[in-house]
């Protein structure tokens, strides 16, 4: 693969988690670290929390990028090639793949409102419920849940302890019983998180959340909560966060299945936990489409 002089791309978000989604069919970009990490810089780049590239899962085989098809994608799936702002290479972005989806039905790159998604995780089955150039509401069924125990991390100048999930890629989730909103929000989240290098080899992403509250609207509970994703640092959401949390949560109240609406710094999201498995839904938003100038890629 040479790296081209110049291409397209489209900024999207889902609940403010912020992507630079690129088009690259034919596997011709060479996503160094080093240009992603300046795609992603807000300050010399197009500024985001991720880079997807689109590409079909046998071009990405085909180049090498990928060794093999993950379970449950097919050579002619749309794959989610997702990479952090730090250029690392992340499994699997719940939020990712609502703006991946939205990005494919919008652009008539897919005919069906229900197709699948291919990740490193794996074939994620997506639902869309609703879409315009800029706006859609996306389900995504987001697989197997693993809790594997409990572990601690350090965050915010405490010490917290929380439930390690694997939702695909690997999470920390803490409840913190005792603490309200306000308290969450003035968490100062920019000292980092030191977790576990046992319990997580490659990092995790740590989510903090309040604790449960029963509702009697359309879901079950309600809660809030705040994210730090490896790679990245704090975000405004995490798809695949989301659900930890929530089985997490859920978890600590005894319960294996439930509805949990997810109120984070982005937005609201809901969480439907059900035999072993999650379905993430929410929103997305397509916003500006640009070219990057070749002087620029040359720098």
């Amino acid at each position: 693969m040479t790296a081209a002089p110049t291409f397209a791309f489209v900024k999207g978000h889902g609940t403010q988690n912020d992507f630079v989604v690129v088009d690259d069919p034919d596997v011709r970009l060479d996503l160094t670290e080093r240009l992603v990490s300046a795609l992603c810089d807000r300050q010399r780049g197009i500024g985001a929390d991720g880079v997807l590239r689109v590409a079909s899962a046998r071009a990405l085989v085909a180049a090498g990028v990928l060794g093999e098809f993950p379970d449950g994608v097919g050579p002619d799936d749309w794959f989610m090639d997702y990479r952090n702002a730090d250029g690392s290479i992340a499994e699997m972005c719940g939020n990712g793949v609502r703006v991946f989806a939205h990005y494919l039905r919008t652009t008539g790159l897919v005919d069906s409102d229900s197709f699948t998604v291919g990740s490193r995780a794996g074939g994620r089955p997506v639902v869309v419920h609703s879409c315009d150039p800029s706006a859609a509401d996306v389900s995504v069924a987001m697989g197997r849940v693993r809790l594997d125990g409990r572990s601690d991390v350090q965050i915010a100048g405490r010490t917290l302890t929380g439930e390690r999930v694997d939702v695909g890629n690997p999470h920390l989730a803490c409840v913190v019983d005792e603490l309200s909103v306000d308290e969450l929000g003035a968490l100062d989240l920019t000292t980092g998180a030191v977790v576990d290098a046992a319990a997580f080899p490659h990092g995790a992403n740590v989510e903090i959340l309040t604790a449960l509250q029963r509702s009697d609207h359309d879901v079950d509970f309600t809660a809030h909560m705040r994210v730090f994703e490896r790679g990245v640092g704090e975000t405004r959401s995490c798809g695949t966060g989301l659900v930890a949390a929530a089985s997490a949560a859920l978890h600590g109240i005894g319960r294996d299945h439930g509805v949990v609406g997810i109120a984070v710094p982005g937005g609201t999201v809901v969480v439907t936990v059900a035999d072993g498995a999650a379905v993430l839904r929410g929103p997305s938003r397509l916003v500006a489409r640009g070219e990057l100038l070749p002087e620029w890629s040359a720098g």
